[in-house]
């Protein structure tokens, strides 16, 4: 009898795999905390970061079409800009689906699931739109084209399994988010030159690591002291990268890099994890130089705090905050100190740091030429 017991149940367990196979739903950390969180980032870029983007240049070109207002919806007034910032929550949400291999049914649906869990998840909307999207992604693939109305069943339980997601956990993921955000911004404010070495080389790290930097400071709301400091980590991995392997990547290796992505690098990381002491020890340096002597802030969209020198969009950023600091008076005026440290911080320090300890690195026999050669 037990052995029977036991040979139905190894049954019905592969008649399961074989549906969610069949289905495409695979459980696994890579799918859901890379791919998905990886897709989200790129979303996020695509909506909240590009609008910040046209509206800075915009305002600081003066270009009209850029700053007047192009559609009003209940009273609230929108540029180009802000239209791309208020799809944020669709953008990625929809970017989610498409890592996790949604059918189109399933996908289009994500649209509004994205924009509900965005919205009650607040400031910590990305968190929310991340844990909410891949669960209606996943129970709308379950009964995707399993019945002859598809077209019925497969968009209604997408969206009410993710209206009902984000009513229910939205909220609490919003305030937890904010209030770890919070923390990490009152803690450096507390003790900048602590934090501002935990905070620069955890986000750096995040940032080369197959995970997403710029969703996690966008999902905690980072800004402000931390937020300088998170940019300071990334820059210092991925200038620090670009100059340490120039002799072996070129130029090509130095842009794919330095404004790319120091991601790149993983596969080297794998065969020789001492390739990667320098970055960190860069950004261990960078992080409480910011804090404490330049008071690098980043008051621009949090997202940007964990996008380094991508696209330049980190600096872009804290460019932003400036500017918004100046309009709402907190800040007198951009002055030559503030480029400096930007300057300092985001390029001369991580290459200079990173080649430096590089170098010392090859003098022990750690790292050897070859190391870090790209593909």
């Amino acid at each position: 009898m037990a052995e029977e017991v036991k040979k139905q149940a190894d049954q019905n367990d592969s008649k399961l795999k074989k549906f969610l196979k069949k289905q495409n739903i695979e459980i696994s950390a890579k799918r859901y905390f890379i791919d998905a969180l990886g897709a989200m980032a790129q979303g996020l870029f695509c909506s909240l970061l590009i609008g910040t983007i046209i509206n800075t240049i915009g305002t600081q070109f003066n270009i009209s079409f850029l700053t007047k207002t192009v559609a009003t919806i209940s009273g609230v007034s929108y540029t180009v800009g802000g239209l791309a910032s208020a799809m944020s929550g669709p953008a990625m949400a929809t970017a989610i689906g498409y890592a996790l291999k949604c059918p189109p049914l399933v996908l289009f649906s994500l649209i509004t699931v994205g924009f509900a869990s965005n919205a009650l998840g607040g400031a910590g909307g990305p968190l929310a739109v991340f844990f909410v999207a891949v669960i209606a992604s996943e129970l709308g693939k379950l009964v995707s084209k399993t019945t002859k109305i598809d077209i019925l069943v497969t968009p209604t339980v997408t969206i009410g399994v993710g209206i009902f997601f984000s009513w229910l956990i939205a909220p609490a993921l919003g305030e937890a988010a904010n209030w770890v955000g919070t923390v990490i911004m009152n803690a450096t404010e507390l003790q900048p030159f602590l934090m501002g070495i935990i905070v620069s080389v955890l986000v750096g790290v995040a940032l080369t690591l197959p995970i997403s930097s710029a969703a996690i400071c966008a999902a905690l709301s980072l800004t402000g002291l931390a937020g300088g400091a998170a940019v300071a980590g990334c820059c210092a991995q991925m200038i620090g990268f670009a100059f340490m392997s120039y002799k072996e990547n070129k130029v090509g290796g130095l842009v794919s890099q330095g404004i790319g992505t120091s991601m790149l690098q993983m596969g080297n990381i794998v065969k020789n994890p001492r390739i990667w002491i320098p970055p960190i020890l860069a950004s261990a340096i960078t992080g409480p130089i910011a804090t404490c002597i330049f008071e690098f802030k980043m008051n621009g969209a949090p997202v940007s705090s964990g996008m380094g020198t991508c696209g330049f969009v980190g600096q872009i950023g804290v460019y932003t905050g400036w500017v918004n600091d100046v309009a709402a008076g907190v800040k007198d005026a951009i002055t030559a100190f503030d480029w400096v440290g930007m300057i300092l911080i985001c390029f001369v320090l991580p290459a200079v740091l990173s080649c430096v300890f590089c170098m010392l690195l090859k003098k022990i026999g750690w790292i050897k030429d070859g190391d870090m050669k790209l593909n």
